[in-house]
C-alpha cells in the first residue's frame, strides 16, 4: 500500500512510521487503473471504427462471358452505373491518379504530414480554404461516409479512419476501394463504369490519355460534360500527362500523341449481347431472396458465338418481318457439359423484343416424337425398321392427319419419325400410353407438364402441352449424352447452366444451372409438374438411365435422315457436309415453329414466331427455323459424329420387307441394330402361307379333291387398309391374286371410319342445316364394289373410291359392307345427340 504524507527516515528494516497527529490518506485503489482502461476503450473503439462493410451502395448487375469479356449490364437501384471493385487497378490510372492525387501515396500511413502542413500553409495565405490535404485513403472514407460536409472536426475523422483502413488494407485495396467509389461524371461511379460509359471499353484498355482524364475527374466530374468545362478538362489532363512524362512513366513520343487524343463525348452506350438472360439473372436472385446479393455474374457464354449468333437471328429476322413474324430466339449448348454457350432470348424487334422466348411457354409442335421413339425401341412396342400404320385415324373426336395431307399405309418406324408423320405417333402413343409417356417426359426434365397425361390425352404429342425453348434444347441434349453414354453410369439427362460448375462441387447432373433455387421458388406450373413428376431419390434402373444409349443412338441416326431445307438439301452430297441429328415442329395454327440440331460438340435449339401468339401461314419449322438452325452451324466447329455404342446395341435378324422378327414364311432376312436389352418382339405378322395355283395368279383354298397342280409359299399381305396407300408409294409390292371363287380366312375389306364401338359426333353446318358422317373404306381388289347398309337401309354402292354420307340419327347403329363375292365386314358405333 501506497502511503502520503511526511516522509521517515528510512532504514533497512523498518516501514515509514507517519508523524503525529497527522491523518494517514489512502489512493482509490481504482484510481491507477483509469488510464489503462480509457487507453483500452480507445484502442478498442479504434480497431472497430470501420464498418464491416465500408460501402453499402448497390452494385450495377454486370454479367461476363467464360472468358471475362462483358456481355452486358443495368443500372444499379439508385440510378448509377456502378460496377463492383476488381482484384487490381489498372497500372497507368494507378499511376496518374496518385501522381494527380496522393504523390507519397505508398509511402504514408493514411495521413500525409507534409500535405497537411501545405494545405494548412496555402489555406493561411488565402484566408480560405483552398487545399484540403486529404490523401488517397482519406478520400476513400470520405466516399465511404457519403461525402459528408468539410469541417475540422470531420477531417480529423476521416485522418483516423483513414489510419485504420491502412492498417487493415493493403495499398492496392484501399487504390481498388478509391477506384471502385469515386465519382467520374454524370451518374458514372467507378474507373470499370467510367471506362466502359466514356470510351466503350474495359478499364484494363485504358490508353495514358484516357488513364489521365479519368484521374481527374474525381475532384471535378462537372468537367466531363460536354460544352462546359471542356477547356479546363483539357488542361487539366494536358498537365497531369507532361508530369507523368517527366517522371519516366512515357518518352516524349507518347506525350505528344496522347495531347492529341480526344475528350470523352457523350456517354457510349454498354454492350448488351445477352440482356434477356441478364435479366433472367436478376428475377432468379430476386425470387431466391437474394436480390442484389451478387453485382458481377460470370456465366458460360462465349462472347464470340453469342455475338455471331445474334447477327444472324437478326438478319433472319428482319426478313420473317416481312412476312409478320416478329420474333425469334435461340439456344446454343455444350452437349457434353449443358454448359449455355449462345443464349439469345429474342430478336431485336419492333414488338416484344424484351419478352424471354427462352423460358416462355410455347406448343411443342412434334418436337416430342424421338422421345417417344427411343422409350418404345427400349420397351420392345417398336423395332427401328418395324413397319408402322399410316392409315386414316380416329380416336372418338380426336382424327389426326399428317402435315403432307397424304397417308403411306405402312411405312418403318424409322423412317415415319425422319419424315415426323403424325398418325403412326398418334398410334404409337396410343400403344405405350399417355400417362406413361407424360412421366417420362417429367423424368427427363420437361417442367411445364402440370396436368396428368390423360387430361392431354393423344393430342400430346403433336403439340397439346407447352413447352420451352430451355427444356427443349436440354432434352435433346440428354438423348445426346445418352447416345454417347455420359456421364457413365448416371442420368444422362439434366437441365442446362448458364453458370460454371463450382469447382470441387458437384458433377453435371447435380450442377443444375451453377447455382441451385429452391423449390419453392419455382412458377405454379413448374411446381405442380415437380409433384406429378415424384419425388425422393430416384432408384430404378429406368430412372437412373431414361433412354439407353442404343436406343438413343437409333433414333438420333434417324433424325439425321430428315430432309434439309434450301442448299442443305443434297448435303451427303459433299465431302464437307455435316451429319447432324436435326428435327422441326410447328404448332397447331402455326403459331410456332421449332427446330433442334444435335451433334456430339454442340446441342441447337431455335424458335421462330410472334410473342403474342398470332399465326401466320408461312410460319412452319421447315421454312422458317430450319434455314436458321443450319445457318448458325454453318459457323460451328465441326465435330464428329457419335461413335456406335456397340456394346449398347444388338444386331437381330428381321424380316427385310417388314422389319420384324422374321417368321415361318418370311423370305427374305436381314440384320437390323436394336437395343441390347429390348424385350423381345412379335414375329412377323406379314408374312403368310398361301396356297396358289401353277401359274401363281390364283390362290385356293384346299379342299381335300384338287386335281391341279399347287403351290405353297410365303407372300407378304398387308391388312386391306395399309395395303390400299402402300400400294399408291411402293410399286413393286405385290398384292395377293384373287381367290378361286372362295371366300378367304381374312376379308379384303378395311373401314377406315369410324372404328370400332367408337363414339362420333355428328356436327351441324354454318347454316344451321344438319351436317353428314363421311364413313371411308378400302378393298383389297383395287376394281371390287362395296355395298353399304347402316343397320336394315341400304345406303348404296362404291368402287375404287370407297367413301359415302350418311346422316344417322343418335344412338347406336350397326354398319355393314358386303363386296361381290360376300366378303363381309361390320361395325358397330354410336352417334352421340347435340347437347
Amino acid at each position: 500500500m501506497r502511503l502520503f504524507g511526511a516522509s521517515a527516515p528510512k532504514t533497512g528494516l523498518s516501514a515509514p512510521i507517519p508523524s503525529a497527529g497527522r491523518k494517514l490518506r489512502i489512493a482509490p485503489p481504482g484510481i491507477f487503473h483509469i488510464p489503462f482502461f480509457a487507453g483500452a476503450a480507445l484502442a478498442l473503439a479504434f480497431a472497430f471504427c470501420l464498418p464491416g462493410a465500408l460501402f453499402d451502395a448497390p452494385y450495377s448487375p454486370v454479367l461476363y462471358d467464360r472468358n471475362g469479356v462483358l456481355l452486358g449490364a443495368r443500372v444499379a437501384r439508385d440510378g448509377q452505373w456502378r460496377f463492383a471493385p476488381g482484384d487490381a487497378v489498372n497500372p497507368k490510372f494507378a499511376a496518374a491518379i496518385t501522381e494527380y492525387e496522393d504523390r507519397r501515396f505508398q509511402s504514408h500511413i493514411g495521413v500525409d504530414p507534409l500535405a497537411v502542413c501545405r494545405a494548412a500553409l496555402q489555406n493561411l495565405r488565402s484566408r480560405r480554404i483552398v487545399s484540403g490535404g486529404s490523401t488517397i485513403t482519406m478520400q476513400t472514407v470520405r466516399l465511404m461516409r457519403d461525402r459528408r460536409q468539410r469541417t475540422f472536426f470531420e477531417k480529423a475523422v476521416e485522418a483516423v479512419l483513414a489510419i485504420r483502413l491502412e492498417m487493415g488494407r493493403s495499398k492496392e485495396e484501399v487504390l481498388a476501394l478509391y477506384a471502385a467509389n469515386a465519382p467520374f461524371g454524370a451518374n458514372v461511379v467507378g474507373l470499370e463504369a467510367a471506362a466502359w460509359r466514356w470510351y466503350g471499353h474495359p478499364a484494363r484498355d485504358l490508353s495514358w490519355a484516357q488513364a489521365a482524364t479519368l484521374a481527374v475527374l474525381p475532384n471535378s466530374p462537372a468537367l466531363v460534360h460536354p460544352g462546359r468545362g471542356r477547356d479546363t478538362l483539357r488542361e487539366k489532363r494536358d498537365a497531369l500527362l507532361a508530369r507523368l512524362a517527366r517522371r519516366g512513366y512515357f518518352d516524349d513520343e507518347t506525350l505528344a500523341l496522347a495531347r492529341v487524343e480526344p475528350l470523352p463525348g457523350e456517354p457510349r452506350p454498354l454492350p448488351m449481347l445477352a440482356p434477356h438472360l441478364l435479366d433472367r439473372i436478376i428475377l432468379e436472385e430476386a425470387a431466391s431472396g437474394r436480390a442484389g446479393s451478387l453485382s458481377r455474374h460470370d456465366v458460360t457464354l462465349e462472347a464470340g458465338l453469342q455475338a455471331r449468333v445474334s447477327v444472324v437471328l437478326g438478319r433472319r429476322s428482319r426478313v420473317f418481318a416481312e412476312a409478320g413474324i416478329m420474333n425469334a430466339a435461340c439456344l446454343l449448348l455444350d452437349t457434353q457439359s449443358g454448359e449455355v454457350l449462345a443464349y439469345v432470348g429474342n430478336a431485336a424487334s419492333a414488338e416484344a423484343a424484351d419478352v424471354d422466348i427462352i423460358t416462355s411457354p410455347r406448343s411443342s409442335g412434334s418436337l416430342l416424337k424421338p422421345f417417344l421413339h427411343a422409350a418404345m425401341l427400349d420397351s420392345g412396342q417398336l423395332m427401328p425398321q418395324g413397319l408402322v400404320s399410316d392409315i386414316p385415324t380416329r380416336v372418338g373426336s380426336y382424327s389426326p392427319e399428317n402435315n403432307t395431307q397424304s397417308y403411306t399405309g405402312a411405312i418403318p418406324a424409322d423412317q415415319a419419325l425422319a419424315r415426323s408423320l403424325n398418325v403412326p405417333a398418334v398410334r404409337a402413343l396410343r400403344n405405350f400410353g399417355v400417362g406413361r409417356f407424360a412421366r417420362l417426359l417429367r423424368l427427363l426434365g420437361l417442367s411445364t407438364l402440370f396436368r396428368s397425361g390423360e387430361d392431354y390425352g393423344l393430342p400430346l404429342i403433336l403439340g397439346g402441352a407447352e413447352v420451352t425453348l430451355w427444356d427443349i434444347a436440354g432434352l435433346y441434349a440428354g438423348l445426346a449424352r445418352s447416345a454417347l453414354d455420359f456421364p457413365k453410369g448416371g442420368n444422362s439427362f439434366f437441365p442446362p447452366r448458364y453458370f460454371p460448375a463450382r469447382e470441387g462441387g458437384p458433377s453435371p447432373p447435380d450442377a443444375g444451372g451453377g447455382r441451385i433455387f429452391p423449390p419453392q421458388n419455382l412458377r405454379p406450373a413448374q411446381a405442380q409438374a415437380a409433384r406429378l413428376a415424384g419425388s425422393g431419390p430416384r432408384g430404378t434402373a429406368e430412372e437412373a438411365r431414361p433412354v439407353s444409349a442404343g436406343a438413343a443412338w437409333l433414333t438420333l441416326d434417324a433424325l439425321t435422315h430428315v430432309a434439309r431445307p434450301g442448299e442443305e438439301a443434297a448435303w451427303q452430297s459433299f465431302a464437307s457436309s455435316r451429319k447432324i441429328a436435326w428435327k422441326t415442329g410447328t404448332s397447331f395454327g402455326y403459331r410456332d415453329a421449332w427446330a433442334v440440331g444435335v451433334t456430339s460438340r454442340w446441342t441447337l435449339a431455335v424458335w421462330v414466331g410472334n410473342a403474342s401468339g398470332e399465326g401466320r401461314a408461312e410460319l412452319r419449322g421447315s421454312n422458317t427455323a430450319a434455314p436458321l438452325l443450319f445457318e448458325v452451324f454453318s459457323f460451328l466447329e465441326p465435330s464428329e459424329w457419335f461413335p456406335k455404342p456397340y456394346s449398347a446395341l444388338r444386331a437381330a435378324p428381321v424380316c427385310a420387307l417388314s422389319g420384324f422378327p422374321p417368321g415361318p414364311y418370311c423370305a427374305s432376312v436381314k440384320y437390323s441394330d436394336i437395343p441390347a436389352e429390348a424385350p423381345h418382339h412379335a414375329a412377323c405378322p406379314f408374312c403368310v402361307q398361301v396356297t396358289l395355283n401353277e401359274k401363281q395368279n390364283r390362290r385356293l383354298v384346299l379342299s381335300g379333291g384338287e386335281k391341279e397342280k399347287t403351290v405353297t409359299r410365303g407372300w407378304f399381305v398387308l391388312p386391306p387398309a395399309q395395303e390400299w396407300f402402300y400400294r399408291k408409294w411402293n410399286l413393286d409390292y405385290k398384292a395377293l391374286p384373287p381367290s378361286a371363287g372362295s371366300i378367304g380366312s381374312s376379308p379384303p375389306i378395311a373401314l377406315f371410319t369410324p372404328e370400332e364401338a367408337s363414339f362420333v359426333y355428328v356436327p351441324i353446318e354454318i347454316d344451321g342445316a344438319p351436317g353428314s358422317l363421311v364413313l371411308t373404306a378400302a378393298h383389297r381388289d383395287p376394281e371390287a364394289l362395296i355395298h353399304w347398309h347402316l343397320d336394315e337401309s341400304y345406303l348404296g354402292s362404291t368402287s375404287v373410291y370407297h367413301e359415302i354420307e350418311t346422316r344417322p340419327a343418335p344412338g347406336p347403329h350397326f354398319l355393314t359392307l358386303v363386296d361381290a363375292q360376300g366378303n363381309t365386314l361390320r361395325r358397330r358405333f354410336t352417334v352421340l345427340a347435340e347437347d
